[in-house]
């Protein structure tokens, strides 16, 4: 296998503010706490295709709501892999837990943004048989796999992305 990727964390001040930008409840010591406690996505068996995301703290999920979660976590890649993100295979098969956007792609570029390429996985409960998802802090929630992609012929793209989400169609 090639070695192509490696997980960092992004920096405290980075993963405090998305924290307490997106879950007010949570103070700047708790933010702090959780950042402390982070762990770098890993694979559970040595024939996993998938690295485990961990959540950073506990929430509860009803059905039909949504989350975004700030993970803490950034990935440095060369240049013609991606990062895909799914759900955790049983959390999608329990609860029908799905990415909003069908599948999260992490650009090699990505890991030199502003935010410092600070991972974030939105994801809603699609039960239909009105199931909670209750993901414990620390707890694999998502997994993350590296593809390698290739260009065509013809490809002169030459942008600088600076950002995420749809970053790179903005004006």
């Amino acid at each position: 296998m090639r070695r192509i990727a490696q997980f960092f964390k992004v920096s405290k001040e980075q993963f405090v503010s998305s924290v307490m930008e997106e879950f007010p409840q949570y103070s700047e010591r708790d933010a702090n706490d959780m950042y402390d406690a982070l762990s770098l996505p890993k694979r559970a068996t040595k024939g996993s295709a998938g690295y485990d995301f961990f959540a950073p703290f506990s929430f509860s999920l009803p059905a039909g709501t949504t989350i975004k979660i700030p993970t803490g976590i950034r990935a440095k890649m060369e240049e013609d892999w991606v990062l895909k993100i799914y759900p955790r295979s049983g959390l999608g098969f329990k609860y029908r837990l799905q990415m909003n956007n069908t599948v999260g792609i992490i650009d090699s570029d990505y890991y030199y943004s502003d935010n410092e390429g600070h991972i974030f996985i939105k994801m809603t409960n699609c039960s239909n048989e009105g199931k909670t998802v209750e993901v414990s802090a620390g707890s694999g929630f998502a997994q993350g796999i590296f593809l390698e992609y290739g260009i065509t012929v013809d490809d002169d793209a030459e942008g600088i992305r600076n950002g995420g989400f749809g970053s790179t169609t903005k004006n």
